[in-house]
């Protein structure tokens, strides 16, 4: 898995790394929201909090600068077995926290059932559908992003 870390291996192959970045692509095909996947090998901080550690990542990238505030980050601690889902201001404020949560529960029970690859598709699909109902792609609009998955 050249350019991919080795303990990333554990739970994805090229292959999965490939379809992630697809579905991405797909999702924001549809949307003029952005999707971002990022993996760490463990939570760096916040005393091992997934969700503080999700939201310095999704500023360190950036991601509250898209105009609409409609940006979701899906972060991973592959070796503390964390995870959490946020979305910027503009997608938050139409799905609320619940939404979120069973963003959360289902990539939980993939996870569990040993299909990373289904709980990271699963769950950006399930993303690209919300930003493309709240948020539809417009004649214009240039994708700001890349697909790939972020890793540290």
């Amino acid at each position: 898995m050249a350019g991919h870390p080795r303990w990333t291996r554990r739970l994805l192959s090229d292959a999965d790394f490939e379809a992630i970045s697809t579905a991405i692509a797909n999702a924001e095909s549809q949307t003029s929201g952005m999707i971002k996947v990022h993996l760490e090998r463990r939570v760096h901080g916040h005393r091992g909090d997934a969700l503080d550690r999700a939201k310095e990542v999704f500023a360190r990238l950036q991601m509250h600068q898209t105009v609409e505030q409609h940006a979701v980050l899906i972060y991973l601690a592959l070796e503390d077995h964390k995870l959490a889902v946020i979305g910027d201001r503009g997608i938050h404020a139409r799905m609320g926290d619940a939404y979120w949560d069973s963003i959360r529960d289902h990539m939980v029970a993939s996870l569990r059932a040993g299909a990373p690859r289904d709980a990271l598709v699963g769950a950006v699909d399930r993303v690209g559908r919300a930003l493309r109902e709240h948020f539809p792609r417009r004649p214009g609009d240039v994708q700001d992003s890349s697909d790939d998955l972020t890793v540290l």
